[in-house]
């Protein structure tokens, strides 16, 4: 297996150990990650000793979603890789260009989000289930990851949610409404808002919410109870409840998800928030967005 830059992995015992490793960059996901993601699930399917994968992140939380900060800053990148930051296929530079040498080309950047898409649903097509640890904050494309595991251990103040609904992005795996019902899925794509940890699990999106000194512990105990059952059970009751969702049409709900998702970044607003962030630096950008709704920085909403 090919030297790891984005991600960890490790066996111990009956249990294959994958966590983003990017701690500083919030676990960013850039395009080596979904990649590297889809190679370790490979890795633990294959070996024989393997019952469950648990899935974390390094550092102060799960992940922060796509690592776009170098894009929007203007700083370069591998220009001759498709989509690398700096790049004209760079969705951020993409959306902030408007020279007509550089024009949007739909197909090419639905090929490069929906080899993400593949990349993260590696988890949910794992035949061996994906438990899931969920803490400080799992948002934007962070939350692909997660929604695509089986299960979650979440920790109670965890911030959780898509605040790119706001501006600038629709989710590509396209699970919420799937994982939360229809109603609380436009709770929070409507707004953009994130919810607790603690109503994750109240909404059915967590299996358990725990205090952040009890995390590992709750974590740790729902592993072991999975790990007690044979391959072959995990396997056939995996595909079994997968199976209700194939029948919905999750493909071709993922394929517009996915195409959407790059028309949410060039419409006139997903411009202005490009050349904003282009201007101001990311972060500055995200935080005008989300003023208005009286919520950067904070967990969660009320009401």
């Amino acid at each position: 297996m090919e030297t790891l830059s984005t991600i960890t992995y490790e066996v111990d015992e009956r249990v294959a150990r994958i966590a983003l490793n990017r701690p500083k960059r919030g676990n960013g996901i850039t395009l080596e990650m979904p990649r590297e993601l889809a190679a370790c699930v490979e890795r633990a399917n294959l070996d024989p000793g393997v019952h469950v994968i648990a899935l974390a992140g390094n550092g102060a939380g799960f992940c922060g979603g796509y690592d776009l900060v170098a894009s929007a800053e203007g700083m370069t990148g591998e220009a001759d890789q498709a989509g690398a930051p700096g790049s004209p296929l760079d969705p951020v530079v993409q959306a902030a260009n408007h020279d007509p040498a550089h024009i949007w080309d739909p197909v090419v950047d639905f090929q490069m989000m929906w080899r993400n898409v593949r990349g993260f649903m590696s988890l949910f097509h794992s035949e061996k289930p994906v438990v899931c640890k969920v803490h400080g904050f799992c948002v934007a494309g962070g939350t692909d990851m997660a929604l695509c595991s089986d299960l979650m251990v979440v920790e109670d103040q965890a911030k959780i949610g898509y605040p790119p609904a706001r501006v600038w992005g629709v989710p590509t795996t396209a699970l919420w409404a799937w994982r939360i019902g229809a109603a609380r899925a436009k709770r929070l794509l409507l707004t953009g808002d994130s919810i607790s940890g603690t109503e994750a699990a109240d909404w059915g999106l967590a299996t358990e919410a725990a205090p952040a000194d009890r995390l590992d512990e709750r974590f740790e105990a729902l592993l072991a109870r999975v790990a007690e059952v044979p391959v072959s059970q995990l396997v056939m009751h995996k595909l079994l409840v997968n199976q209700s969702l194939y029948a919905q049409g999750l493909h071709s709900t993922q394929v517009l998800g996915t195409l959407l998702d790059g028309v949410a970044r060039h419409t006139a607003e997903g411009h202005a928030f490009a050349r904003r962030a282009g201007e101001a630096g990311w972060r500055q950008a995200v935080r005008e967005r989300d003023d208005p709704f009286g919520d950067f920085g904070r967990s969660t909403f009320k009401g």
